[in-house]
C-alpha cells in the first residue's frame, strides 16, 4: 500500500503541467499550439521567453524531486523509488491533459538528483555536455538518462540503476519523433522557433 500511495502521490505531483500554466499566465497562449506542441521547457523556449523556459525547467525538475523527498520522508526508500516512476508517468501522461504531456527529461533529472545526487549530477553533466556540443536539447536529454543509469550502477545502487534504465528507455520512446528528425538531419537546434 505504501508503494501504491507513493506512486499515486508522484503521479499527481508529476502531472502538474507547469509549462502550460506558466505560458498561459504570461499571456503567451497555449504552448501546445507552437513548435513541437510539447509542454516542456525546450518548447517553452520557442516562445522567446527565456525566463519562462527556465522556470518551467526548474518547476518540472522540482516536482520530481518533491515526489522523491516526500516519499522517502514519509514512507522510506522503496517508496521514493515508486515516487520517481509516478512523477515521470504523471508528467508524460497527465490525466488533466488527456494523457498528453511532456517528454519527462526535466522531471527525470529532478527525481534523480533527489534520489541519488551523484547520478543526478551525471545526468545533468551528460545533458548539458551533449546539448552544448550539438545545440540539440533532445540529444542531451536522451544521453542524460543513460548517464544516470550508468552512474547509479557504478555507485552500486542496483535498484536505482534499473529504474533509471527503464526511464531512459521511456525517454527514448517519448523522443521517437526527435530520433527520426535526428536521423534525417532536421531536428531543431536550441533557440530556434520551429
Amino acid at each position: 500500500m505504501d508503494l501504491l500511495f507513493a506512486l499515486g502521490l508522484g503521479y499527481l505531483l508529476g502531472s502538474v503541467p507547469f509549462g502550460l500554466l506558466l505560458t498561459r499566465l504570461a499571456g503567451a497562449g497555449d504552448i501546445r499550439a507552437i513548435g513541437s506542441g510539447n509542454i516542456g521547457a525546450t518548447n517553452v523556449l520557442r516562445t522567446g521567453k527565456k525566463g519562462l523556459a527556465a522556470a518551467t525547467l526548474f518547476l518540472d525538475a522540482g516536482k520530481g524531486a518533491a515526489a522523491v523527498l516526500l516519499g522517502r520522508h514519509f514512507l522510506g526508500e522503496p517508496a521514493a523509488l515508486a515516487a520517481v516512476l509516478g512523477a515521470f508517468a504523471g508528467h508524460v501522461w497527465p490525466v488533466w491533459l488527456a494523457f498528453r504531456g511532456g517528454k519527462g527529461v526535466a522531471t527525470f533529472l529532478g527525481s534523480a538528483l533527489a534520489l541519488l545526487p551523484l547520478a543526478g549530477a551525471g545526468f545533468a553533466a551528460a545533458w548539458l555536455g551533449v546539448a552544448l556540443a550539438t545545440r540539440i536539447s533532445s540529444a542531451g536529454g536522451m544521453a542524460g538518462g543513460f548517464a544516470a543509469a550508468a552512474a547509479a550502477l557504478a555507485l552500486g545502487e542496483t535498484r536505482a540503476a534499473l529504474l533509471f534504465l527503464l526511464l531512459a528507455l521511456l525517454v527514448l520512446w517519448t523522443h521517437r519523433e526527435n530520433i527520426a528528425r535526428l536521423r534525417a538531419g532536421t531536428e531543431p537546434r536550441i533557440g530556434t522557433r520551429r
